[in-house]
């Protein structure tokens, strides 16, 4: 591809995504795709000589396309939104433009100098502990692909601290090491800890409440108990906003007991955490100031394109005494002087893509105002979902609703739930997800997409009463 045709097809893409956002709603949410259909469009063998652009993107329009879920869809109401914006587009394409690799402070300084200080930045927009400003003692912050990196890169730090960094040294110490969550928490914890030779067999699942958040009773006596049997509990992750239900663990609380037994905490505020910028939400970060890490993730709430986590710790010593590899090629002079920051050491992979230009981006050209007044647009929604849901008496609330997450079903058994999910999904103008809370089927109704408005919600809600008036 010459200059020339990359400025044609280019301006022609531009054009192609902003027709793409602006028309999203007039098509199916989820596609009505059979396993192996796309696959089945595709040719045996790869192309050995070059084809037109033109042709490549007719394909990708009748082979791609219609296999495509439309996460900026008004109508997705499932998982968490994964919210996209034009500023983040441009500074994605930008990003890819310039091909940066930042590993490292000499592989480019603006790449890292820029990730850093938009990570001191949010920390005051979100109303962070100012000990994880990378000006603190032992603090800093950096960005992650996700929530699940994030996470797996706080047991390694934890692990390290936990084993005075003889982790490679000791395997026996690794064996005795304990953590702990509930039920209601990520799957990547689970996974994460898999990852760090913790195991399955070594995480304990402390009993929730009637909120579905962590007691910390129980998670005292767990400890306790751990102890006496000769182990090490030495990590627990209180999250705030659960995936199915938006729970709010008592952070406060869970963040003494740690400190106490000494237990690293961290945080999973992955997509409610964004709600901060907005003071009123403030509440979410009590107890804050105890954790030994925190993420959220710009790239479901803000506008930011997937992917884009923010990451901070409080004890980068640990941080940096898990993940510092140094091999020759490696070293420079502005790290080994500490008048630089190398973020290759600060996750899991060594190569790390210039996330930071479209998060940015967005600050600047989108503006916090904006960003803030969209999240209390979609929590006035769920609240006001709320209400119609209380008020018909065929359908309960299942959980709290204190952000944007409605956890509702019918009331009943089970199966007529699964039938409301399934029959509002097959719709394709809405896209649901279930979950199950106490044993009980649920419909999961996420308020977050950047398109979605009033009209939508109501709309959708509409639908799922039409469809229980035919379940019965």
């Amino acid at each position: 591809m010459t200059p020339e045709q990359f400025r044609t097809h280019g301006h022609a893409m531009i054009d192609w995504i902003a027709d793409y956002l602006e028309t999203v709603e007039q098509r199916r949410v989820q596609p009505d795709t059979v396993p192996g259909a796309v696959r089945a469009l595709l040719p045996v063998d790869p192309p050995t000589e070059p084809e037109p652009f033109e042709a490549v993107f007719a394909d990708f329009e009748r082979i791609v396309l219609p296999s495509i879920t439309h996460w900026q869809h008004p109508g997705f109401f499932a998982f968490f939104p994964a919210n996209s914006s034009y500023p983040s587009i441009l500074g994605e394409l930008l990003a890819a433009g310039l091909g940066v690799n930042g590993m490292s402070w000499v592989t480019s300084p603006a790449a890292t100098e820029l990730e850093t200080h938009l990570l001191d930045w949010m920390v005051g927009l979100l109303g962070l502990p100012e000990r994880f400003r990378s000006d603190s003692p032992n603090g800093g912050g950096v960005i992650q692909a996700t929530a699940s990196e994030a996470t797996l890169t706080s047991v390694l730090a934890a692990r390290w601290r936990a084993t005075d960094g003889a982790v490679n040294a000791d395997g026996a110490a690794v064996g005795r090491l304990v953590a702990y969550a509930t039920t209601q928490a990520h799957s990547s914890i689970e996974k994460g800890l898999r990852i760090a030779g913790i195991g399955s067999e070594h995480i304990r699942w402390i009993e929730h409440d009637e909120r579905f958040a962590m007691r910390p009773d129980r998670l005292a006596e767990q400890i306790e108990a751990d102890r006496a049997a000769g182990l090490v509990p030495f990590w627990v992750c209180a999250t705030i906003g659960t995936t199915s239900s938006t729970a709010f663990d008592p952070v406060g609380e869970i963040g003494r007991i740690a400190r106490a037994n000494g237990l690293w905490m961290h945080v999973d505020g992955a997509m409610s955490g964004i709600a901060t910028l907005a003071p009123e939400f403030r509440w979410m970060n009590d107890g804050m100031e105890l954790a030994d890490s925190y993420c959220t993730n710009p790239h479901k709430w803000m506008g930011v394109n997937f992917d884009c986590d923010l990451f901070w710790t409080a004890d980068r010593r640990s941080l940096l005494g898990a993940l510092s590899i140094l091999p020759e090629y490696l070293r420079s002079e502005a790290a080994e002087a500490g008048a630089a920051v190398d973020h290759r050491d600060w996750g899991i992979p060594l190569g790390r893509r210039f996330r930071a230009l479209k998060l940015w981006f967005v600050l600047r050209c989108t503006g916090i105002d904006a960003i803030t007044e969209m999240l209390r647009g979609h929590v006035a929604l769920a609240q006001e979902l709320a209400t119609w849901v209380e008020a018909d008496p065929r359908f309960e609330l299942v959980a709290p609703h204190p952000v944007s997450l409605v956890c509702l079903r019918l009331a009943g058994p089970d199966s007529a739930t699964d039938r409301l999910i399934e029959a509002a999904n097959a719709s394709g103008r809405y896209l649901f997800t279930r979950t199950v809370l106490d044993g009980r089927s649920v419909l999961r109704f996420s308020i977050g997409a950047r398109l979605t408005e009033r009209r939508h919600v109501e709309a959708a809600w509409h639908h799922l009463v039409e469809l229980a008036d035919a379940i019965g």
